[in-house]
């Protein structure tokens, strides 16, 4: 066995240390998340809500690992994104913008942490308003959920990406919503945050990938967006993306002095992680990044968006496969629900409802399946469980 590969064998689950690593990055992200969701409110600035996200993380991060030899990277993985309505995806605005939220939205926070590279990521839903939350508010969120409880079971070793992809079109269906294109689920590894195993969220003649089986130790973010629109956002507005992330594999000679001293502050402090064009000295930021994208030196992360008047919800996990079963470290309660459209009337997915997260561990001490299934099927329209 080479050096790469004993190398690349030692930094997979089957490491404590890692394994320790990413359970970190999941605590620290799941306190962030409630600390963002807590200060939601109306007329709340969304800036100062994902400036807080991610001080907070930093902040954590931070005062762990502080006095090993080696130094060991550690903080924000995915900027805080606060993206509201009929916004699908990555609104995380600069100092400058006046956006508030307002009573009745329906936000979609996004965020994610690392340690020594080791990620996890979360996504959830909520509305603005007190009181359960009905109509097609709630359809989209049940279906954003179901889908994801649906895929927790699915994404287990032995299965296929395309399995998933199928089973979370069939949910969503069920509440008549939509799931958006284009989303993809990544396998994740060490300072990887979108590995070459990926599960699309739709199938179409435009977005192929290779066929992957899920296997034991490998580590996944689970993304799923649902919408009560057609499900094909488009970008509005260039001008409204500001999240990026270093393309290593790419080079350019850039013309520009302004891009060439961005790129350089980019290198430096952001030579892999997705950032916020927010942590970049701003007055340059904007005509530097240009030239940057143009010639692919980085990759950005376009905000989109559904029709005026459509409903988007997103819900977004970081699974371990175990060799005891599936882990879902990162996840936030929902509020109350009540959909009008329900799952009772579709056996195939309350079959996959009923599917054990954990594997049976000899001496019975798991509960029956049954129970399991009961469990899940109210928890596709109230709070997702603890995987």
């Amino acid at each position: 066995m080479s050096d790469d590969e004993r190398e690349e064998r030692e930094l997979d689950l089957t490491s404590p240390e890692v394994v320790t690593k990413y359970k970190s990055a999941a605590e620290i992200v799941n306190k962030a998340l409630q600390l963002v969701l807590s200060e939601c409110k109306p007329k709340a600035k969304i800036v100062d809500l994902c400036e807080k996200g991610d001080a907070f993380i930093k902040e954590q991060t931070g005062n762990m690992y502080k006095n090993v030899k080696k130094k060991i990277e550690r903080g924000v993985a995915f900027p805080t994104c606060i993206s509201v309505n009929n916004t699908v995806c990555h609104f995380s605005p600069l100092s400058s913008d006046e956006t508030v939220l307002e009573e009745g939205d329906i936000l979609k926070i996004d965020m994610g942490c690392h340690i020594d590279g080791f990620i996890a990521v979360v996504g959830h839903t909520h509305v603005l308003h007190e009181g359960p939350v009905t109509g097609r508010a709630a359809d989209v969120i049940a279906a954003a959920n179901t889908a994801a409880e649906v895929a927790l079971r699915l994404v287990r070793p032995g299965k296929k990406n395309s399995d998933v992809t199928e089973a979370i079109q069939k949910v969503a269906a069920a509440y008549d919503c939509n799931i958006v294109e284009g989303v993809l689920s990544h396998q994740m590894k060490q300072f990887v945050i979108d590995g070459n195993k990926v599960v699309l969220s739709v199938t179409n003649p435009e977005t192929r990938v290779d066929e992957a089986e899920f296997e034991e130790n490998e580590v996944y973010s689970i993304d799923i967006v649902t919408s009560t629109g057609e499900g094909k956002p488009k970008l509005l507005d260039e001008k409204q993306t500001t999240i990026y992330k270093r393309a290593v594999d790419k080079s350019y000679n850039l013309k520009m002095k302004a891009s060439r001293f961005i790129f350089s502050e980019i290198s430096q402090k952001f030579p892999i992680m997705p950032f916020t064009a927010r942590d970049l000295e701003e007055k340059r930021a904007r005509l530097g990044l240009v030239e940057c994208v143009n010639h692919e030196l980085l990759q950005p992360y376009p905000v989109l968006h559904e029709k005026p008047g459509d409903l988007v919800a997103h819900i977004k996990f970081t699974v371990l496969l175990m060799p005891n079963g599936s882990d879902r470290v990162t996840s936030h309660a929902l509020q109350e629900l009540k959909p009008a459209k329900t799952i009772e009337n579709e056996p195939e997915i309350k079959a996959w409802l009923a599917l054990p997260v954990k594997t049976k561990k000899k001496g019975g001490g798991k509960k029956k399946k049954g129970k399991k299934g009961d469990k899940t099927e109210d928890s596709s329209q109230a709070e997702p469980t603890e995987g």
